[in-house]
């Protein structure tokens, strides 16, 4: 029997035709297809302003950087997450303060983020993990208690007078919060556009701008469009034009910005993304749960409550009882018959680039808890009924 993939990224002959009218264009690099989808995806995540990037990576250490985070200063992120999320603390040579899980839905765990928090923290950075939003009510009223201890090294953290909410939205586009779109809800919201993503560019991420007053959101984008191409006053379209070669650098800026080339494939899938791309997921989610959650070998994941509704990315199931090696060895007999699964995520504690930093698995139980049971399952648009039927055939059966 054939084998059924894990995430294979959506592309029909829309995309492809999209994509040829890019390249037949003779304009690849960034532009009116970038800004098209910037305002797409502005309009859709009920924020101010929206910036397309070469990645979410890229993204959140921009979003750091533009906020002046530096040595010295701490970014709370949860112990269970892709490595990414505190990479980009490290390379602003802050230092990633990790903390524990919530165990029901694997994200961060307020409680433990109100521990962590001190003089030196600039920046809380949740995940919405799987597309689930974290809870912002008690994240946002937590950072408002910590007020008294903020200490602002620069005027934009001092004019934002208290700890900076930029979350990990990776996974989430489409996700909702208090029937609000998820990415609303923090100062900035850094989305993946990544080939296993719901919606895909091949490559690529976005930061969501929803900067509270006074910040001018607009100002901010510009700063970033600067930011993302080298520090230069302006980008390859606007310098198309009679007599508008001329450009300066004013920062020493980086290289993320996204191509008209990938914008095209993002522009074409988004077109149905809350026709059929969410609902299909939806589906595919909720057969899982009618076969699995009967099944006492497994505890189906929360995804959706009165106050949250996930965007359907990942579906992170857990086996009941057992551990690491029971998992490991598990997985090897779904693949055998015929079924590609994944775990998400390897614990941060648990790498080595972390472990040899002094971080210690002992000291986030539920994440590792979680980790160590945790299968996921095949969740993509062209996943057939059939497909469905058939891993949770093997899921049951093995």
């Amino acid at each position: 029997m054939k084998q059924i993939p894990f995430s294979p990224p959506h592309i029909d002959e829309d995309i492809i035709a999209s994509v040829g009218e890019v390249l037949r264009s003779g304009w690849i690099t960034t532009g009116p297809k970038t800004k098209e989808f910037e305002n797409q995806l502005t309009n859709f995540s009920g924020v101010k302003r929206t910036i397309c990037v070469s990645s979410a990576t890229a993204g959140m250490e921009l979003m750091l950087r533009w906020l002046g985070i530096g040595p010295g200063d701490e970014v709370i992120v949860p112990a269970y997450t892709y490595c990414a999320t505190a990479n980009v603390v490290v390379h602003c040579g802050a230092k990633p303060v990790m903390v524990d899980i919530n165990p029901l839905d694997a994200c961060i765990d307020v409680q433990a983020v109100a521990a962590a928090v001190s003089e030196h923290t600039k920046a809380i950075m949740p995940v919405d993990l799987g597309g689930l939003p974290v809870d912002y009510a008690g994240l946002k009223q937590l950072i408002h208690a910590s007020k008294h201890l903020f200490r602002p090294a620069n005027e934009r953290q001092e004019a934002l007078g208290r700890i900076a909410l930029i979350t990990d939205a990776a996974h989430s586009l489409g996700a909702r919060y208090r029937g609000a779109p998820a990415a609303s809800q923090s100062d900035a919201a850094v989305y993946s556009f990544h080939a296993v993503k719901n919606l895909t560019t091949a490559e690529g991420g976005a930061i969501s701008l929803n900067w509270p007053e006074p910040f001018d959101n607009d100002e901010i984008y510009k700063t970033l469009n600067t930011l993302s191409l080298h520090g230069q006053s302006k980008d390859a379209l606007a310098k198309f034009g009679k007599n508008a070669w001329e450009y300066d650098v004013i920062d020493a800026g980086y290289k993320c910005n996204m191509p008209d080339v990938l914008a095209a494939i993002g522009l074409t899938q988004f077109q149905k993304y809350t026709s059929h791309i969410l609902p299909r997921r939806r589906q595919i989610f909720e057969a899982y749960d009618r076969h699995l959650q009967p099944a006492p070998q497994w505890q189906t994941p929360h995804y959706r409550d009165e106050e949250r509704e996930t965007s359907y990315h990942l579906y992170l199931l857990r086996m009941s009882s057992g551990g690491e090696k029971e998992r490991n060895a598990l997985i090897r007999r779904i693949f055998e018959a015929g079924v590609a699964v994944n775990v998400h995520y390897k614990p941060l504690p648990l790498l080595s680039a972390y472990r040899q930093r002094g971080y210690r698995m002992d000291d986030y139980p539920n994440a590792f808890r979680f980790y160590e049971r945790e299968i996921t399952l095949p969740v993509y648009y062209d996943l057939s009924d059939e497909q469905v039927e058939r891993v949770c055939e093997v899921m049951l059966k093995v």
